[in-house]
């Protein structure tokens, strides 16, 4: 088989067929199929063209049948070899900017022939290369030639007016080294060649992927006394560089996976060096005293490396037996895998009639043009603005996949605006907005925002209140136009609000939708309540006895937590009563040592003085009195505080057991 490919490649220039383009899906991924037939002469080959950035996506997808029934011995194309893997078994090299004088020289021992002063010399390329002569060290290439006649004669190069390679093995060389950086530099087109060892007319048919721009759609649609009817027209265009006559042109909706993978530039794998143990050389065995042992301990420090040298051998074996059995898998698993099955949601599009497109040019094609289910609304959504947006829903009951983009409305043969729809399925509904209405006027107002506790439960000393706050937007509609209008008032979900008393008539990912008819001439109210429900955790021990009645009073308690509530409060009324008697005791207390103080100051002074025993008997007296008042004082003061100790105690317990 190898001898007769290569032998088909040396006439295949000659006698290779070009395939007709037959059919072409393009899809919204960046990627079109397109499928190519024809007929070939008995030994012809087939040829296909394809820029040179298109040829991954070729290898990775290219498809091949042959419909008469013959053998497609393989194929072939313009291999893409890395340009520096080309040129690296050149004996010379090109540099950029490189002065011919060093390219010679890379050429020492070939014949050259030169043309200088009016003479032409044969002689053998003895050196080349770029000296400084004269004061100012000017630069000169120079070349060394050895005659014929055994004589070394050196010439200025800038005086050679004609340079030529005698050895025409060399000019090919050179001729193949220009055409590799030529064809390095260029995009021009690569060719894929289909052979086939058969003598006999074959029929042949070739499928494949490529880059290929997105197709698009755009609608127009028409409100007429018949009914709404909807246009799609879909926007093709051909950069192939090759017209389209008479194709059968398919659109696909969708977005299946694609992906580039490098498959044309030839890759190179870095092997490992290894060595036989037996290839390295044997140190040689001294039996005289140190010198051995030292010998001894490289000996012994080199034999591990060679035992991993020898096995290192065995390893990539088992290596590659392992390879070969996980090979083998795997080609079972995609054997198994390979069958046909639904690969992502897609919807198709199919032109009846053959379509031609020029080379470069674009086509407008239609693909849709149907009654469709349409009614006329209003649709509020930026509390912002006063003014509705004038919209259309509509109903997908064509059957088809709708795809996404731009909508032109046109109401009794007038322009009314336009829109833009994203991808709508079979039986599908979208709202599209395409204008505003200045006949209706909306306002906005937040009637009232209040708080009510629906649930209490407490435990553990906590009193748990789940609360609702209740809110209420207005939104006040007037229209003034004399016609009746439906209203969709899009109403923004708020996260942990929920509505209260409406139902939605549709639930987007971010709005509540209402639907509401408005008469001509006439102003709607239009309140929505909701609420939001979020729990309080209180400590009990930190709440008043005032603050405890509160939630006692809530119609929410049950009959359990309020008893347990009250008796609570009354013992921290029983304690807070307690705490003020003791206080007014101490205060007392206070009171009259500040006056014991002041008879004791007045007793030092008159003691000095004489005549007054009379009155210093008096105030010894009061403060004999005063003493024994202020033993009882206390005596009840620590009663009061053994009693507000005692009623806490009995708090904490009561607030322990305290659970509803």
């Amino acid at each position: 088989m190898r001898q007769l490919l290569i032998a088909a490649a040396s006439v295949c220039a000659c006698l290779a067929a070009d395939l007709p383009v037959r059919t072409v899906i393009l899809y919204k991924n960046g990627v079109g199929y397109f499928e190519r037939g024809g007929e070939l002469r008995a030994g012809e080959s087939a040829r296909l063209d394809f820029n040179a950035s298109d040829m991954n996506d070729v290898l990775k997808s290219l498809t091949i049948e042959d419909k008469s029934g013959a053998k497609i011995t393989g194929l072939r194309y313009d291999a893409s070899e890395p340009l520096a893997k080309r040129l690296e078994d050149y004996p010379f090299q090109l540099g950029s900017q490189q002065p011919l004088s060093l390219f010679l020289d890379q050429l020492k021992g070939a014949r050259l022939e030169i043309r200088a002063a009016g003479e032409t010399v044969t002689g053998t390329i003895f050196s080349s290369g770029i000296v400084m002569t004269g004061e100012k060290a000017q630069q000169k290439q120079v070349l060394t030639l050895l005659l014929d006649s055994g004589d070394l004669r050196s010439y200025d190069l800038a005086a050679i007016s004609e340079v030529k390679l005698a050895d025409e093995a060399l000019q090919r060389q050179l001729k193949a080294y220009l055409a590799a950086l030529a064809v390095a530099r260029s995009k021009e087109k690569r060719s894929v060649y289909i052979d086939s060892s058969d003598a006999r007319e074959r029929r042949i048919a070739a499928s494949y992927m490529i880059p290929a721009p997105v197709w698009k759609s755009s609608y127009r649609l028409l409100w007429n006394e018949a009914g709404p009817v909807l246009e799609g027209w879909a926007i093709v265009d051909n950069t192939t560089g090759e017209d389209w006559t008479k194709v059968n042109l398919s659109l696909v909706s969708g977005r299946p996976i694609s992906f580039v993978s490098n498959l044309y530039e030839p890759k190179y794998v870095t092997r490992p060096e290894l060595e036989l143990a037996e290839s390295r050389a044997v140190a040689p065995v001294v039996d005289t005293g140190v010198v051995a042992e030292e010998k001894a301990a490289k000996a012994g420090l080199a034999a591990p490396r060679r035992a991993m040298a020898m096995a290192a051998p065995a390893s990539t074996a088992q290596q590659l037996a392992m390879a070969e059995m996980a090979r083998g898998a795997m080609e079972s698993t995609v054997a198994a895998e390979a069958r046909g099955r639904e690969l992502g949601d897609l919807f198709e599009y199919r032109f009846p009639a053959a379509v031609t497109i020029p080379k470069g040019q674009s086509a407008m094609l239609p693909f849709l043009q149907q009654k469709i289910g349409a009614r006329k609304l209003l649709i509020y959504s930026d509390r912002s603005l006063q003014n509705p947006m004038t919209a259309s829903e509509i109903t997908n009951n064509s059957g088809k996949t709708l795809d996404g983009g731009p909508i032109t409305v046109y109401e009794g043969g007038a322009y009314a605006g336009e829109a833009l729809m994203e991808t709508v399925k079979a039986g599908d509904k979208r709202l599209i907005t395409y204008g505003v209405d200045l006949g209706t006027r909306i306002t906005t107002a937040l009637d009232s925002s209040r708080n009510l506790v629906r649930e209490i439960h407490a435990g553990r000393g906590v009193l748990t209140l789940k609360t609702a706050m209740e809110e209420t937007l207005t939104y006040t509609i007037r229209n003034v136009d004399a016609k009746a209008k439906t209203l969709i008032l899009e109403h923004p979900i708020r996260p942990q609000y929920k509505l209260l008393d409406l139902k939605p008539v549709e639930t987007t990912s971010s709005a509540y939708r209402f639907e509401v008819k408005l008469a001509p001439n006439a102003a709607e109210k239009f309140p929505v309540r909701e609420e939001r429900v979020y729990d309080q955790a209180l400590s009990i021990s930190s709440l008043t006895p005032d603050q405890l009645l509160v939630y006692v009073q809530n119609k929410a308690l049950t009959a359990e937590g309020r008893r347990q509530l009250e008796a609570i409060a009354a013992k921290k009324r029983e304690i807070a009563r307690t705490d003020r008697t003791a206080r007014e005791q101490e205060q007392e207390i206070n009171d009259l040592v500040r006056d014991q103080d002041r008879i004791r100051q007045n007793l030092s002074s008159l003691n000095n003085v004489t005549g007054q025993t009379e009155q210093v008997n008096k105030y010894a007296r009061q403060l004999s009195e005063q003493e024994g008042r202020l033993a009882g004082m206390r005596d009840r003061l620590g009663e009061l505080r053994r009693q507000k100790s005692s009623q806490e105690q009995e708090l904490s317990s009561l607030i322990e057991k305290m659970e509803f």
